[in-house]
C-alpha cells in the first residue's frame, strides 16, 4: 500500500513532464524549430506531413530547402525574419507563397518567436505555420473590386468600359477575356430580349490576353457575331446569371458540331476552364463576358466565378452609363447641328468658312452656335454665340437664341439695339423658366453680333460677353479688334455699345467662341497670340485656314465647344451700284424713273425696267409726301436687284388695303406684290424703305 501511494506520484510527475511534447505531437497546427544558424532542429508530425519527408531527412536544413520541388515564395526573406527574430527577441508574422504543381497556390502565415533559455539566452526560433490562403483571396478580391471601382467607367465611353473591364480581368485572374455588347447598346438604345428561336446579335467590344500582342480570336474587336439561345453564352443571357464550365472533351465535340471555329481555337490555346457573366444593369442585360483560362493550371473555383460577377456588375452599371450618354450626346448632336447653317445665306458680301467641333467629354454637348443672316442693302451680319451649359437643354436654347437673333436681325436692327432686346428677351425666359424646377436657365450666354456693308466697307460690331474678334487686314497684320465689354445676356441693367470701324477689301474677320481659346493647363494670353499668328499665316483659302486654326489650338481632348467663322470682306465696286440726291418736290419722281431705266439698261437688265420704274415712283412719292429731306435714291445689283429710298423721317410705313373711293393707300401694296421682299430699317437721322427683285435668268 505504501508502495503503491509513493508510485502514484512519480508516475504523474512523469505524465506532467511529458504532456508538452504529447500536446505538440498531437496538435493539428504546423510547428516547426530552428537553432540559431536557422536551420531545422526540430518538427511535429503535422508540419513534417505538410512537406511529406520525415524529420531525418530535414534536419539541418534551411528554411528554403525543407520541401524540394515545392516552390516558396519569400524564403530568404523568411529567414531573415527569423534572424531578426533571434536578435530582437520579439515575435513577429511572415507570409510565405507555396506553389505546388497542380495545386493551387497556397499562401501561409508563419508566426515566429524566439526560443530562449533558463539564462535568458536565445537558443533559436520556433515557426508556427498558419494556411491562410482563403483569407488571401479574399483580400485579393476586395483588392480587385476596389481597383475595378477606380479603372472601370473612367469615361463616358461603352467601348472604353468593356477595355477597361477585359484588361483588369486578365491582370488579376483570367488569361482571356472577351466583352460582347448587344448591338443597340453601340447606339445608346436599350436592347430588346431576342425573339424566341432567333440566334443573338453580339459585337465584340473588347478582349485582352496574357499572351503577348493578344493573338487573334475566332471574332475580331469591332465585328458582330451571334450566339444561339441553347449554347452556355445563350442560357446564361437568358437566365442573367453567371456560370461556369470545364472544357472537355464532350464539350468539345459539341462546338464542333454547333460552331467548327470556336472548337478549333479552343483546342489550340488549351482552353479548359470558362466562365460567362451577363452585365445587366436596372434589369437591362447589356451583353456578356467570357473568362477563360489557358495558361494558368488550376480551373475557375466559385470565388472566381462570384469575383467575375462581381466585375461584370460594377462594368454594367457603368457601361449603361455611357450607353445613356451616348444617346443624349447624339441627340443633343443632332439637335445642334440642325439648328446650325447648313449652307451660306445668300449674298456677295463676305466669303465665309467655319468650323465646328462639339465637345467630346463627360460634359456634353454645349450651345455654341454661329450664322451668317442676309440682310437688306446688300448687308450681311455675322453672328457667334455660346450657351453656358451643356447637353440638349443647352442646345435646345442654343435653337431659341438663334431663332431670336435672326427675328431680331429681320428687323433691321443695329448690334447695340438687337443685343438689348435679345438680352431682354432672355431675362424673360429666365423668368418662366424659374417656375419649373427642372427648368434651366439661359443667363450666362454670349453672343457677337456684326453688321457689314459690302457697298460702303463699314462694319458696326457689339459684344454680350463675348470674346473679342480678329481682324486680319490684306497687308497680313492681325489685331484683335476693341469692343465695349457688354455683360453677358441675362444680367440686365447693363447698356451694350457698337463700335464703327472700316473694314479694308479682302480682310478678314474671324468669329470663335471660348472653346477655342480656353483650354485647362494653357494660358489665354498665349493662345490668342497663337491665333493672332496662324491667321496672318498666308493660306490658300478660308478653308484652309479654318483647318491651320484649328490644328494649331485644338487640345487632345476638348471639354467644350468650338465654333469658329471666318469671313472674307468683300466690297460691291461702283459698277454695281448707283445713288441719286432728290429734291423733296413731286416733280423728281418722273427725273428718278428716267435715272433708274438709264441704269438697268447699262446693266442689261432692260426687262427689270418697267417694275423697277413702278417701285420706285411709289417710294419716292411716299418719301416726299410722308417722309422729309433729304431724299436719296439708290440701285445695288448683287444676288437681287435692291431698290432703296431714303429721308429724314422716322415715321413707320404700314401696309394696307385701301378702300374703292380712296385716292391713296396702294403704293406699298403694289410694292409688296411686285417685289419678292421689302421693308423699313432706320439709321441714325431718318429711315430707308427697301425692296427686292429677283435678277432674270442668264
Amino acid at each position: 500500500m505504501d508502495e503503491e501511494m509513493s508510485g502514484r506520484p512519480g508516475r504523474e510527475e512523469a505524465a506532467a513532464a511529458e504532456l508538452p511534447r504529447l500536446i505538440l505531437q498531437q496538435l493539428p497546427v504546423p510547428v516547426s524549430f530552428f537553432d540559431r544558424s536557422a536551420r531545422l532542429v526540430s518538427a511535429n508530425p503535422a508540419a513534417l506531413a505538410g512537406v511529406g519527408r520525415t524529420l531525418e531527412e530535414l534536419a539541418g536544413l534551411r528554411p528554403g530547402e525543407v520541401a524540394p520541388g515545392v516552390v516558396i515564395r519569400g524564403a530568404e526573406g523568411l529567414e531573415a525574419a527569423m534572424e531578426d527574430v533571434m536578435a530582437s527577441g520579439e515575435s513577429r508574422t511572415y507570409e510565405t507563397h507555396l506553389h505546388l504543381e497542380g495545386v493551387q497556390e497556397r499562401v501561409l502565415t508563419a508566426v515566429l518567436s524566439p526560443i530562449t533559455g533558463p539564462d535568458g539566452t536565445v537558443l533559436g526560433c520556433s515557426v508556427v505555420t498558419l494556411d491562410t490562403s482563403e483569407q488571401h483571396r479574399a483580400r485579393e478580391r476586395l483588392t480587385v473590386l476596389d481597383q475595378a471601382s477606380l479603372r472601370i467607367g473612367s469615361r463616358l465611353d461603352v467601348i472604353t468600359t468593356a477595355d477597361e473591364l477585359a484588361e483588369m480581368a486578365t491582370e488579376t485572374f483570367a488569361d482571356f477575356v472577351a466583352v460582347d455588347l448587344l448591338a443597340p447598346v453601340l447606339a445608346g438604345d436599350e436592347p430588346r430580349a431576342p425573339a424566341p428561336g432567333s440566334a443573338i446579335v453580339f459585337h465584340r467590344a473588347a478582349q485582352h490576353s496574357v499572351l503577348d500582342g493578344c493573338p487573334e480570336s475566332v471574332v475580331r474587336v469591332g465585328t458582330s457575331h451571334t450566339f444561339d439561345r441553347e449554347s452556355a453564352v445563350g442560357r446564361a443571357l437568358m437566365r442573367g446569371e453567371a456560370a461556369r464550365y470545364t472544357v472537355d472533351e464532350q464539350s468539345l465535340r459539341l462546338w464542333e458540331l454547333t460552331d467548327p471555329d470556336r472548337a478549333r481555337s479552343i483546342r489550340e490555346h488549351g482552353i479548359h476552364s470558362t466562365m460567362v457573366a451577363p452585365l445587366a444593369a436596372r434589369g437591362i442585360t447589356l451583353g456578356m463576358a467570357t473568362f477563360f483560362r489557358h495558361r494558368t493550371p488550376e480551373p475557375f473555383d466559385e470565388d472566381d466565378l462570384l469575383l467575375a460577377g462581381e466585375l461584370a456588375s460594377r462594368a454594367a452599371v457603368a457601361v449603361d452609363n455611357a450607353r445613356r450618354y451616348t444617346r443624349e450626346h447624339a441627340t443633343a448632336l443632332a439637335l445642334q447641328r440642325s439648328l446650325l447653317p447648313r449652307r451660306t445665306a445668300r449674298q456677295q458680301a463676305v466669303e465665309v468658312a467655319s468650323r465646328y467641333l462639339p465637345n467630346t467629354t463627360g460634359a456634353g454637348i454645349g450651345g455654341d452656335w454661329f450664322d451668317v443672316i442676309a440682310l437688306s442693302g446688300a448687308r450681311v451680319a455675322l453672328v457667334v454665340g455660346d450657351v453656358v451649359g451643356h447637353g440638349v437643354q443647352a442646345s435646345a436654347t442654343m435653337g431659341r437664341l438663334r431663332t431670336a437673333v435672326r427675328t431680331l436681325a429681320d428687323v433691321d436692327l443695329a448690334p447695340d439695339e438687337l443685343l438689348t432686346q435679345l438680352d431682354d428677351l432672355v431675362i424673360k425666359l429666365d423668368r418662366e423658366e424659374s417656375v419649373d424646377p427642372g427648368g434651366s436657365s439661359v443667363a450666362g450666354a454670349t453672343c457677337l453680333y456684326a453688321v457689314y456693308d459690302p457697298v460702303s466697307g463699314h462694319c458696326s460690331m457689339a459684344r454680350a460677353g463675348h470674346p473679342e474678334p480678329v481682324l486680319v487686314r490684306p497687308d497680313g497684320t492681325a489685331s484683335h479688334i476693341t469692343l465695349p465689354s457688354g455683360p453677358p445676356l441675362g444680367v440686365g441693367g447693363l447698356p451694350f455699345e457698337a463700335a464703327e470701324f472700316e473694314v479694308p477689301p479682302r480682310s478678314i474677320l474671324a468669329l470663335y467662341t471660348d472653346g477655342l481659346i480656353e483650354t485647362p493647363g494653357r494660358d489665354i494670353d498665349a493662345a490668342l497670340a497663337v491665333l493672332r499668328e496662324t491667321l496672318a499665316r498666308p493660306s490658300g483659302s478660308l478653308e484652309d485656314t479654318c483647318d491651320a486654326v484649328m490644328a494649331a489650338l485644338l487640345p487632345d481632348r476638348p471639354d467644350d465647344d468650338i465654333a469658329l467663322l471666318l469671313a472674307r470682306a468683300g466690297r460691291l465696286d461702283e459698277g454695281r451700284h448707283a445713288s441719286w440726291d432728290l429734291e423733296a418736290d413731286p416733280s423728281v419722281v418722273a427725273r428718278a424713273r428716267k435715272h433708274v431705266a438709264a441704269q438697268l439698261e447699262q446693266w442689261g437688265l432692260e426687262d427689270s425696267v418697267f417694275t423697277t420704274e413702278l417701285v420706285v415712283s411709289e417710294l419716292v412719292t411716299n418719301a416726299i409726301r410722308y417722309g422729309g429731306a433729304p431724299i436719296r435714291l439708290r440701285l445695288i445689283r448683287d444676288s437681287a436687284l435692291i431698290c432703296e429710298v431714303s429721308d429724314g423721317s422716322s415715321t413707320a410705313p404700314h401696309l394696307r388695303r385701301a378702300r374703292i373711293f380712296d385716292e391713296g393707300g396702294r403704293g406699298l401694296l403694289l410694292v409688296a406684290s411686285l417685289t419678292e421682299c421689302w421693308g423699313t430699317r432706320y439709321g441714325p437721322h431718318g429711315k430707308t424703305i427697301w425692296a427686292e427683285q429677283a435678277l432674270p435668268a442668264t
